[in-house]
């Protein structure tokens, strides 16, 4: 698409408020791991591939503020992200479009395929949405939302862009509705637990909500919860055996626990 001469103040303002959600977003989701201490639900590949994504958005920049930008997030993401920024501008300045476009379309890619990983999770969980902060989802919701509102208030519409954005608003509300489903298809189990002060996951009928399974748990010494439990009472019994057994009399054969023979 070539560049447009004109941009309308509408189109600044949307985009500008797009920019800043999209800025602010992970705020919620870093402060939601920080106090729960893990990131269970949340791929890394989600995140890592938005950062990847992030690489070739900059290719419409300024030298100087990919330079910028190459010392905030690091030397390697920051030295491809100028590279591309070097070559393509010459070739989009003199009308040769297709490399701003591949470019453009890996960018899209990346970005929407960020999206994708957490159908995974949720789909281990039959629906149910765990590890995603939804101040944050909804934070980039609006922040796709406003940049496509951006591009259709331009006087021409960026196809590639609109469809990106598109896809990612279609992407996010889809994880949205799956927990919405969730939370009305547990509604009586979730009424249930509260009202015998349990927690949901330790229903049997929620069982399927969680993962990994409760059967498939184990402690740190790869012991189910349950078999702790079983193996001192085996033990307990073994141990009242061999003190029966080498309670008949000194001398014996039979070597209690902890205990050598007594000597004659």
């Amino acid at each position: 698409m070539a560049p447009q001469g004109e941009i309308p103040v509408s189109a600044n303002v949307l985009g500008t408020i797009g920019t800043v959600f999209w800025c602010i977003q992970l705020i919620p989701q870093i402060w939601y791991n920080w106090k729960q201490k893990k990131t269970d639900g949340l791929p890394g590949l989600m995140m890592f591939t938005w950062a990847v994504s992030a690489v070739p958005f900059g290719v419409a920049w300024r030298v100087w503020t990919a330079s910028l930008l190459a010392a905030g997030i690091g030397a390697l993401f920051g030295g491809i992200q100028l590279l591309l920024v070097l070559t393509l501008r010459g070739p989009y300045s003199r009308g040769v479009e297709w490399p701003m476009t591949l470019v453009g379309v890996i960018s899209a890619v990346l970005l929407a395929g960020g999206l994708i990983p957490p159908y995974f999770e949720i789909a281990k969980r039959n629906g149910r949405v765990v590890g995603i902060n939804f101040i944050f989802l909804s934070i980039d919701w609006l922040g796709a939302f406003f940049s496509l509102m951006a591009l259709v208030a331009q006087r021409t519409f960026d196809v590639l862009g609109g469809v990106q954005y598109i896809v990612v608003l279609l992407l996010e509300a889809g994880i949205f509705v799956s927990h919405l489903l969730f939370l009305l298809r547990t509604r009586s189990l979730r009424r249930r637990a509260k009202d015998t002060n349990t927690p949901f996951d330790h229903l049997p009928e929620a069982r399927k909500f969680v993962f990994p399974r409760p059967a498939d748990v184990t402690d740190d010494a790869g012991v189910a919860p349950g078999e702790e439990l079983k193996d001192v009472e085996k033990s307990a019994v073994g141990s009242d055996v061999v003190e029966g057994i080498g309670g008949r009399g000194r001398g014996s054969s039979v070597v209690g626990v902890g205990r050598w023979p007594s000597r004659q």
